[in-house]
């Protein structure tokens, strides 16, 4: 069964390793450390049998809601968790104060992107040469 709870510190090392697999530029377990001590943030993680297998988060900038993290590790790509963490994180972003929710993606990421489109998210600009390794534009995504 696969439960979604708020990071912790326990969890930040086994998080920066879903990272680190994911992304040519990951976060460090220290960024994730800082998100689970800022107050105007929200992480939230996704376990199976109690050990993280995925991540996202918000940080809450004035009413407005910039996602800054959505990784599944990947043996659980495919399988609904990244929609259902992005769902609670919506959700409970709202219950924050939180208006309208923003995040940047590769222009690439096909089902990142599918993923966002899901829950409502719209392209409303190009960041070019936003990403590096390799450099690549990124798209900006709304959700008002």
């Amino acid at each position: 069964m696969i439960t979604i709870e708020e990071l912790e510190e326990k969890d930040v090392a086994a998080v920066s390793q879903i990272e680190e697999r994911a992304f040519s530029m990951p976060w460090s377990a220290g960024d994730f450390l800082q998100m689970v001590h800022n107050e105007n943030a929200l992480y939230l993680v996704a376990k199976s049998e109690g050990i993280p297998i995925a991540c996202c988060g918000v940080r809450n900038i004035l009413g407005e809601g910039e996602i800054t993290n959505v990784v599944v590790d990947k043996p659980y790509r495919g399988k609904g968790i990244g929609g259902r963490m992005l769902s609670e994180l919506l959700e409970k972003g709202k219950q924050m104060g939180i208006e309208a929710f923003t995040l940047e993606v590769r222009k690439s990421n096909e089902a990142a992107i599918c993923l966002y489109k899901k829950a409502g998210f719209v392209t409303e600009g190009i960041r070019k040469n936003f990403y590096e390794k390799p450099v690549e534009d990124g798209l900006i995504m709304w959700k008002r």
